[in-house]
């Protein structure tokens, strides 16, 4: 949670920036304007997602030494593919070695030493490998098969390839599975296939969309911080910012992440079935107007939040019957 609180801003104002560039410049902004700086600052805040999350994973582990591995381990995530899981698995790495090296029993002439120069040193040789070697040619493997299995469905049905990529936006969140759907909406777009990543783009709003209507329709079963967070959430779903739904899956994956999926089906098919387009590559809701068939494209994104809203709900205890629950399994 602590790598999650760190990396929301870098997501919030990345996203948002971003969208407005699309806004002012169209989806081909050009460099030189003030859309185009826009984007440019929008992007690289959104680069450093998860080299934060990372960091400060790390840093919850280790404290402060463990968040220049941390970061390490997260931009070469983001750089061989690995993406939003990749870097939640090499800070948890870069906080354990960082830990491990921090315990060990060295002389007093070398403590002073270990924080700035030992503990970064070895740590951040010992998780970049890894992640070089071990981590990132599996993962990006996974999702080159996961990417020719999409091109084979498109040819297909329409529908069933909706739900498909509904489920993978919403499954990890800005994750490998999450990347490899948009980089596939990418593609389409490339080849002049608009349907796919308007599909794309309402199963990746709907996740927080859905969940900060959740806390409106039954707040008494969140705690204020997850309230809080649904607030953020409007703004975060309505920008194309799925990772605004982490927060609710990190405190509650089993009942979450199933009804965020839920939702997020449910917006990629009907989106596909009522052959909405969308040519640019990010935006949410600032690029509706460019959407094809946008009027039931706000019904798809609805449908699909309100299904993610009632399912999670329904599965939800009230926070008051879950720890009576809990006080009675520990009895």
């Amino acid at each position: 949670m602590t790598g999650v609180s760190y990396m929301i801003p870098f997501v919030t104002a990345g996203g948002i920036l971003i969208a407005i560039s699309f806004l002012l410049g169209g989806y081909q902004v050009e460099s030189g304007t003030f859309a185009g700086y826009l984007n440019q600052v929008g992007g690289t805040a959104f680069g450093l997602m998860v080299p934060a999350l990372a960091g400060f994973i790390a840093f919850a582990i280790a404290d402060r030494p463990g968040i220049a591995p941390g970061m390490i381990a997260g931009m070469l995530a983001s750089n061989i593919g690995a993406g939003f899981l990749g870097g939640l698995i090499g800070g948890l790495l870069a906080g354990y070695v960082a830990l491990w090296i921090k315990n060990w029993p060295v002389p007093k002439s070398l403590y002073k030493l270990m924080p700035v120069l030992v503990i970064p040193l070895l740590s951040s040789a010992i998780v970049g490998l890894l992640m070089v070697i071990v981590i990132g040619l599996p993962i990006k493997g996974m999702m080159d098969a996961l990417t020719e299995w999409l091109r084979g469905l498109s040819t297909g049905s329409s529908v069933l390839l909706g739900i498909v990529l509904g489920l993978m936006m919403a499954f990890d969140m800005g994750g490998p599975v999450n990347k490899v759907a948009y980089t596939f909406g990418l593609a389409m777009i490339s080849q002049n296939i608009l349907e796919p990543h308007a599909a794309i783009m309402a199963a990746g709003m709907t996740p927080p969309l859905g969940l900060a209507l959740a806390t409106v329709l039954a707040p008494h079963k969140y705690s204020k911080r997850e309230i809080d967070a649904g607030k953020a959430a409007w703004i975060m779903g309505a920008s194309f910012i799925t990772e605004g739904a982490i927060p609710f899956a990190a405190a509650d994956p089993f009942r979450v992440i199933p009804s965020i999926m839920a939702g997020s089906a449910v917006a990629g098919a009907l989106s596909m079935l009522f052959g909405c387009t969308l040519a640019a590559p990010h935006g949410g809701i600032f690029v509706i107007p460019m959407i094809g068939n946008f009027g039931l494209y706000l019904v798809a994104l609805a449908a699909g939040t309100i299904v993610t809203a009632l399912v999670v709900n329904a599965l939800k205890p009230s926070l008051d019957q879950e720890v009576a629950e809990g006080t009675s399994v520990s009895g």
